[in-house]
């Protein structure tokens, strides 16, 4: 695969703010969202960037100035979005198995509150009725695509209000005089089949029916992005027309005028992102030539955590012969960044460029083993600009009291 950043400067920027170090191409996220934009056209249509994939401040603020709004699923992120510059009516709070007392707090700031559970509909309607609208996160029960660990749309997801509890969900809606404005609704992660995504969205369609005050659709996202050479991903240019056939259609048949939000997160900042990290120790035992680097799952969990694919390239010894590597961290556990890879001849010191680390890189990471965070650098115009900078070990402790 390509790198996204020419190598030069991603060996400048590990020489001048060390390793392992995450980048962004904040032209690349605005890219991503602009075709988003441009395969939606037609409709009223806003992008809600699901923040939970990185909630850098620099990258929050470069998708505000670009028009994005944002989707949070807790507090914090609220907060943190806030602290970037969105206004409350930019943002979608869609917290899960949360206590009552979060989303009053979210309604407290002014943020688009998304119930997904019948018992929180029932605490939100008595507190406070039709003075509040809500949107209502549906489960159409619909299998999108991608592996079991990133899937929300199942029968035995903890996503979301069945359509088989719509009529329940109806009758307290009545019952508390609740105003639902929005409906959402998310089947998971790597959409591969347009057919089952758009199956999902005619579900959320019809149910709309049921909402006479509705003023949005949020369909979620999903879309795929590519991780391999030549590896498939969601065609946004020719799925959102598609969409928005369907969604203008059944406006003009019910005499709507509403508008259709997404919500995409990996989509617009995976492809941006590359962590940089160091070969420490090259280690050939009697099966496998290793590559020890100065990372591992406490920086980079999707690996092991959702088995995910990320292309590993050495940037310092692109001509080298091509080896078979397994790429492993320097964490006390079994933490494989990549198996049995060919990669260009690996040298002590050599610096490795992982890619698709824009999303759920950062935002997972961990102190574990007391190892500290890195630093994280924004490309903007062929430049580079620390935007938050490497932790010390000051930081391990610092919110602790000895006693």
């Amino acid at each position: 695969m390509l790198l996204p950043v020419e190598p030069a400067l991603l060996l400048a920027a590990a020489e001048e703010y060390g390793t392992p170090l995450y980048l962004y191409d904040l032209d690349k996220i605005a890219s991503q969202y602009r075709r988003l934009i441009e395969s939606f056209k037609g409709v009223h249509f806003k992008v809600k960037y699901a923040c939970k994939a990185n909630t850098n401040l620099s990258v929050l603020r470069h998708l505000l100035a670009e028009g994005c709004g944002v989707d949070a699923v807790s507090l914090g992120e609220v907060m943190t979005t806030l602290k970037a510059g969105f206004q409350p009516q930019d943002i979608l709070f869609t917290p899960n198995s949360v206590a009552f007392q979060e989303v009053q707090q979210a309604v407290e700031l002014g943020v688009h509150i998304n119930i997904d559970n019948i018992s929180i509909l029932e605490h939100f309607g008595a507190a406070y009725g039709d003075r509040v609208p809500v949107c209502l996160r549906i489960n159409p029960h619909v299998l999108a695509g991608g592996n079991s660990h990133i899937q929300t749309g199942h029968i035995d997801s903890k996503f979301g209000i069945s359509i088989h509890q719509l009529r329940h969900a109806l009758r307290v809606i009545k019952g508390l005089n609740i105003r639902v404005e929005g409906l959402h609704m998310h089947t998971g992660s790597d959409i591969l089949n347009p057919d089952a995504f758009l199956n999902a969205f005619e579900i959320l369609l019809s149910t709309a029916e049921d909402f006479p005050q509705l003023k949005y659709l949020d369909f979620g996202s999903g879309f795929k992005v590519p991780y391999k050479q030549d590896d498939i991903s969601t065609n946004v240019e020719e799925l959102g027309p598609m969409v928005v056939e369907r969604f203008s259609n059944w406006c003009h048949q019910h005499n709507k005028n509403l508008e259709l939000w997404c919500e995409p997160g990996k989509f617009l900042v995976s492809e941006a992102g590359l962590l940089l990290v160091r070969a420490n120790v090259i280690k050939q035992t009697v099966s496998t030539v290793f590559v020890g680097v100065d990372s591992g799952l406490n920086h980079l969990l999707r690996p092991m955590l959702y088995d995910a694919y990320h292309h590993i390239v050495n940037i310092s010894n692109p001509k080298g012969p091509a080896r078979i590597y397994s790429v492993v961290g320097n964490i006390c556990e079994t933490d494989t960044l990549g198996w049995d890879r060919k990669i260009n001849e690996v040298r002590e010191g050599d610096i490795l460029a992982i890619q698709n680390a824009g999303a759920y890189g950062f935002s997972m990471s961990s102190q574990y083993n007391s190892r500290l965070r890195p630093a994280e650098v924004v490309i903007k115009d062929g430049e580079t600009i620390l935007s938050r900078r490497r932790e010390t070990f000051e930081d391990l402790w610092q919110t602790q009291m000895a006693v």
